[in-house]
C-alpha cells in the first residue's frame, strides 16, 4: 500500500489533521517558503505528533551541520535534500542516523543515488504536474511529489506506482491545510485498485 507524506504543516490544527487522517510521515519546511517553520515550532508542533509518524525536514542546499543540528533536537527523521546534494553529505548524514530523501526536479532520477529514498519532483512546491507517464521506473523506494491532490491521487499513483506520495499545497483551501482534502486525499491514495 502506498504511504503518504503531508509536507508543510505550520499550526497545530494542521498536526490534528494528519493525526487523524493517519499520515505516513509528517513534512516540514526548514527552507525559505511559505510553509517555513522555526526549529522551536517544529518541536512545539511534534508534542502533538503521533509518535508513529515520522518526522521529515525539507531543506534546500542548507548546510550538513545545520541539517543535523536540527535532527539532534529531535525535530527530524529523514532530511529531504533539494538542490545539490553529494554522496558525502549524504553518507555523512546517514551515519549520524538519518534516513535521506533526495529530490530530483523534473529529471531522470539517478538510480545509483545513495540516498534510503529517491524523490520526483516539479519543482519546490510549485504545484505544477509532472507528465506522469514520463517518469522513469527505479528499482528503489520512491516518492511522487508536485500537483497532487485529492482528485488526481488516484490516477497517479496507477500510472507511476510509487512507494510514497508528498503533498503539500494539494491539501489546503486558502493557503491553510484543509483537513477534508487531508482525508480525502490519504483515503484515495490508500484505496486498493483492483486493475
Amino acid at each position: 500500500m502506498v504511504k503518504v507524506k503531508i509536507c508543510g504543516l505550520m499550526e497545530p490544527a494542521d498536526i490534528q489533521a494528519v493525526n487523524e487522517a493517519q499520515a505516513d510521515f509528517a513534512g516540514f519546511v526548514f527552507a525559505k517558503s511559505r510553509h517555513v517553520v522555526s526549529l522551536a515550532t517544529a518541536l512545539a508542533l511534534q508534542t502533538h505528533l503521533n509518535p508513529n509518524i515520522q518526522k521529515v525536514g525539507v531543506f534546500v542546499n542548507e548546510s550538513i551541520a545545520d541539517i543535523l543540528a536540527i535532527y539532534q533536537a529531535g525535530a527530524i527523521d529523514i532530511a529531504q535534500l533539494h538542490g545539490k546534494s553529494t554522496p558525502e553529505e549524504i553518507a555523512e548524514l546517514q551515519r549520524a542516523g538519518l534516513k535521506v530523501i533526495q529530490v530530483f526536479e523534473r529529471q531522470a532520477i539517478d538510480p545509483k543515488s545513495t540516498a534510503d529514498y529517491l524523490m520526483v519532483d516539479s519543482g519546490k512546491g510549485s504545484g505544477q504536474s509532472l507528465n506522469w507517464q514520463a517518469v522513469p521506473h527505479v528499482d528503489r523506494t520512491m516518492i511522487l511529489a508536485g500537483g497532487l491532490t485529492p482528485d488526481n491521487i488516484s490516477q497517479a499513483i496507477q500510472i507511476v506506482q510509487p512507494d510514497i506520495v508528498d503533498v503539500s499545497s494539494g491539501v489546503e483551501s486558502d493557503g491553510k491545510k484543509d483537513p477534508n482534502k487531508i482525508m480525502n486525499f490519504i483515503k484515495n491514495a490508500k484505496e486498493e485498485y483492483v486493475l
